[in-house]
């Protein structure tokens, strides 16, 4: 789930910088790409296991996808609003393709997506 997730993001940020920019940052992507996804969804997933609050495992990483890409790479403000369309897009997409294709709802689970298997069988 999280190298979809991670290719998702990537792919994300190519459409919202650019190829030239994105190639020229590689790095940068590379780096805010790591924390966005792979950070964000272990601090999710082991925050929900160690019992905090909901309200902090969640919104957390929720805050970091929304400031550190536009913060990082100096986005003006409509590559800043396609950004926050797209991330906000993002999320919800990839939990219905997890959820429909392989029956994992782990990702979004207050928002029930019947597995494509379920629903064969």
């Amino acid at each position: 789930m999280i190298a979809g997730a991670l290719g998702e993001f990537v792919l994300l940020l190519l459409l919202v910088l650019g190829r030239v920019a994105f190639r020229r940052r590689i790095r940068a992507v590379i780096v805010v790409s790591l924390i966005v996804v792979v950070a964000g969804m272990l601090f999710g997933k082991y925050g929900l296991l160690l019992g905090l609050p909901w309200w902090f495992y969640y919104p957390v990483p929720a805050l970091v996808t929304i400031a550190l890409p536009p913060l990082v790479f100096r986005m003006t403000w409509r590559r800043t609003a396609v950004y926050l369309i797209l991330a906000a897009i993002s999320a919800p997409l990839i939990h219905v393709l997890f959820s429909f294709l392989l029956g994992w709802g782990e990702y979004m689970p207050f928002l029930p997506v019947p597995a494509l298997a379920s629903l064969l069988g």
